[in-house]
């Protein structure tokens, strides 16, 4: 898996000290500034610290099968504000080159906020997954579809865990997907997007083989 992340402190230097800090037990494969410049800390074979308790499509334990990326960002604790084109291009490029490396599935390129809806909203409705997709990293797909089962069989098609209030996992749902309302309602635009997404994720996914 790939799961995205943002730093949620007041500066890049700040997150780098404290994941390369011992005491913290914390870390991240790597860290990529707002001006686009790309850290490594962790290398890929080794296992990094960064997705704590989590689920995504039936596993758990996701430190151990999953590369992780903190993109520097204040959150929303600190100020929260638009990921700089320089930064999105950089985590583009970094994304796929370790897409280029493992068989990770388009379905398993996810944010922080999905494998951990009730602890985390990062890298939260400001981050661009649309144009990550249209470069190939991730899924963003189109428009709505009619939903044929409720809100929780959907989210539990997607990959979410089930076994949270509907509102947390409606609102980690809409920061990923339906960014413009995140307010954990089940409004019908929310059921649509819910049964589109689901129906992407569980199609044949394109997996590259690295060489």
């Amino acid at each position: 898996m790939l799961v995205l992340h943002y730093t949620g402190m007041r500066s890049g230097a700040e997150a780098i000290a404290r994941l390369r800090d011992p005491a913290a037990r914390v870390s991240s494969h790597y860290v990529v500034e707002e001006d686009g410049a790309v850290f490594r800390l962790v290398p890929e074979d080794r296992r990094a610290w960064h997705a704590g308790v989590s689920h995504w499509r039936g596993q758990t334990l996701l430190n151990g099968r999953s590369i992780g990326i903190e993109i520097v960002n204040p959150g929303h604790e600190f100020g929260y504000r638009p990921f700089p084109a320089l930064q999105m291009a950089a985590v583009c490029d970094l994304c796929l080159a370790i897409l280029s490396r493992h068989a990770i599935a388009p379905r398993d390129v996810v944010a922080h906020s999905d494998i951990a809806p009730d602890r985390k909203e990062d890298p939260g409705e400001l981050f661009d997954w649309p144009g990550l997709a249209a470069n190939g990293v991730g899924l963003w797909p189109e428009g709505v579809a009619t939903p044929q089962a409720d809100a929780l069989t959907l989210l539990g098609r997607i990959g979410y865990r089930t076994d949270l209030p509907l509102p947390v996992l409606l609102r980690a749902f809409q920061r990923r997907w339906r960014q413009g309302r995140v307010d954990g309602q089940a409004d019908a635009e929310t059921l649509g997007r819910l049964a589109r997404v689901a129906a992407a994720m569980n199609a044949p996914q394109e997996l590259a083989i690295p060489d």
